[in-house]
This record gives C-alpha cells, sequence and structure tokens, in this order.
C-alpha cells in the first residue's frame, strides 16, 4: 500500500523560526548598507551642486574634466551599490540553503518514520484530506531543530 503526503513549502518558508530570524537579519545588513549608500548619494548631490557652480567660472575644457570625474564618481557608486546588493543576496541565499538542506532532511526522516512513498507540493495538489497534510509536523521539527539562523554577515 502507498502512502501518500502532502507539504506546503511556502508556509513553512513563511512561518519558520528560522527564515524569520534570516529576515530580521538581512533586513539589519540591508538598512546599515542603506545609510552608507545614502552617506554616498549625499557626497555625489554636494559634488553636483559644485560643479554646477562652477560651470560659469571655468573654461568649457575645464568644466567637461570635472563633468568626467563626477561621472567616475557616479559610476563608483553604482557599482558599490550593486556589489553590495549581491553580496547581500548571497549571504540570504547561503542561508536558506542551510534552512533548506535541514528541511530536506526532516521530510525524508519523516518519509522514511511513516513509510511515506510519495510527498506532493500543497500548490500543486487540487484536494488532499487534513490527515495528509505534513506542514504543520515539519515545522514543528524544523523550528525545534533549526530555531534560528546565524546569517554570516556580507563581506564589506
Amino acid at each position: 500500500v502507498s502512502k501518500i503526503a502532502v507539504i506546503s513549502i511556502d508556509a513553512i518558508r513563511r512561518d519558520s523560526m528560522a527564515v524569520k530570524s534570516i529576515r530580521k537579519q538581512i533586513e539589519t545588513f540591508r538598512n546599515k548598507f542603506q545609510v552608507e549608500i545614502q552617506k554616498e548619494e549625499d557626497v555625489l548631490r554636494e559634488a553636483n551642486q559644485a560643479l554646477a557652480r562652477q560651470r560659469t567660472l571655468l573654461s568649457a575644457e575645464a568644466f567637461d574634466e570635472k563633468r568626467r570625474e563626477f561621472e567616475k564618481q557616479v559610476a563608483t557608486i553604482q557599482r558599490l551599490v550593486q556589489e553590495k546588493k549581491l553580496k547581500l543576496d548571497q549571504s540570504q541565499g547561503g542561508a536558506m540553503n542551510k534552512v533548506q538542506d535541514k528541511l530536506n532532511e526532516i521530510v525524508s526522516a519523516l518519509a522514511t518514520e511513516n513509510n511515506i512513498n510519495l510527498i506532493l507540493s500543497k500548490d500543486q495538489t487540487i484536494l488532499a484530506v487534513k490527515s495528509l497534510d505534513i506542514t504543520e509536523l515539519v515545522l514543528e521539527r524544523l523550528d525545534k531543530q533549526l530555531p534560528e539562523l546565524k546569517v554570516t554577515a556580507p563581506a564589506e
């Protein structure tokens, strides 16, 4: 006799303590980055205003040179923002992979313990009786085994 179960991965990703702790830490990192980026943008804004004031005082060549320097600054800041976002995404992805690995381990163990032959994603099923749903059981085990997860700080 084959035994079937359904699971809502979305509910686990939304409700698990580990994922909530990851979200909170990532938000802290994001806020820190936003403060740093805001400072850089303020510097650029001031430099742009200074450049605009100097336009009438400088020769065309000198102004063009200053404009190119300013554009280099802008490009550097844009690269910095992209790098920080990438590093933040990598930190979050690494942490979520650890949760997924633990989730796979728990689901496999549960399948073995209960002789479950097939586990379907709840969002891919049209109808399933409540007794087939193992989401809460998996969530309880995940919260017990991985109540929180330290996210690796994005490299500076």
